[in-house]
């Protein structure tokens, strides 16, 4: 690990003028070495540092920044979530287990409860990949500027099964699973006090937009908030997260729902797979199947079907098209 200096701002605006390279989250995950990084939590940081992918010279430790931290409901607006507020908080908060059921369930459900008191909503949105041979510095992949992906021939019964004809990493965000579902937005904050507000769905970057990053974050940006709107009554959430151990694993697949009722009939869902492709996945096909229905087993075992489409249309492809193969 190399040596590095520490400085704690007080502000946005003073850690964004201590930053002099490409942001990659709330931390710089893909700064050149002798850069300087934004720190929140750490938690991502820390592997990046440790695995060698991240050599900063200084950390702006944004995480005493008045405000980042802050939960607050309105009644006509919803909830605001600070980007420094921890998984742990979010898990903790009442209105967020009556209203936003899904998210509560997905914070409570991520890591060990001392990475949830540690871990902060901005950097869990914002952490790059954990494929492992993105995370291998002898491995240099797709990701990281190559034409190879070595999951498309190597080991890669973790990796992507959806959006992975140019690279197989997986979205390791399963707080964003079931923030896209509430079709939330993210605030963000630049140089000189500039706020934009822009919709989770156009937040992550896909590998074959640009395969070396992962959110739209320019240059001297940071995630300040995630604003949830205010959810109707008759509207019911949950998050599904399937793993190989029953708790403190990374998933094998995960599901975030979000529908809203009209008597016992699906009036209107929102469907997102996570875990399975290189951004968090929204299954038109299974929102599709479940539209006008009443919610029972054999309509959420169509919803499953439908949301397997996509791949089931890829496998016949190659099969017909075998020279389409990576």
């Amino acid at each position: 690990m190399n040596k590095f200096s520490f400085f704690e701002a007080t502000s946005v605006e003073e850690a964004l003028e201590h930053v002099n390279s490409t942001v990659s989250a709330t931390i710089q995950a893909n700064a050149s070495p002798g850069a300087s990084v934004l720190k929140a939590g750490g938690i991502d940081l820390l592997d990046l540092v440790k695995e060698g992918l991240s050599k900063p010279k200084k950390l702006v430790s944004i995480r005493n920044i008045s405000g980042l931290n802050e939960i607050s409901f309105d009644e006509k607006k919803g909830m605001r979530l600070g980007a420094n507020v921890t998984l742990a908080e979010i898990a903790a908060n009442a209105q967020m287990k009556t209203d936003y059921f899904a998210l509560y369930q997905a914070a409570l459900q991520a890591a060990t409860p001392q990475i949830r008191n540690m871990a902060t909503l901005g950097g869990n949105l914002a952490q790059r990949t954990r494929c492992w041979y993105f995370r291998s510095k002898y491995h240099e992949c797709y990701r990281k500027g190559s034409s190879t992906c070595f999951a498309q021939i190597g080991e890669n019964e973790y990796h992507a099964i959806l959006g992975n004809a140019d690279c197989a990493s997986v979205h390791a965000s399963s707080l964003a699973t079931a923030i896209m579902a509430f079709d939330a937005a993210v605030e963000i904050t630049g140089k000189e006090g500039k706020v934009k507000i822009v919709s989770i769905n156009e937040f992550f970057v896909s590998p074959d937009v640009d395969r070396k990053r992962e959110t739209i974050l320019e240059a001297s940006e940071i995630i300040t908030a995630v604003i949830l709107p205010k959810v109707k009554e008759n509207v019911k959430s949950q998050y599904i997260k399937m793993g190989e151990r029953e708790s403190n694993d990374w998933p094998l697949a995960e599901v975030a729902v979000v529908v809203e009722m009209n008597g016992e009939k699906c009036k209107k869902a929102n469907i997102v797979l996570g875990a399975v492709a290189p951004v968090p996945f929204v299954s038109k096909e299974a929102t599709d199947a479940i539209k006008g229905q009443v919610i029972n087993k054999e309509t959420a075992i169509s919803a499953g079907k439908a949301a397997m489409v996509w791949q089931h249309r890829f496998r016949r492809m190659l099969i017909k098209f075998p020279f389409l193969r990576p």
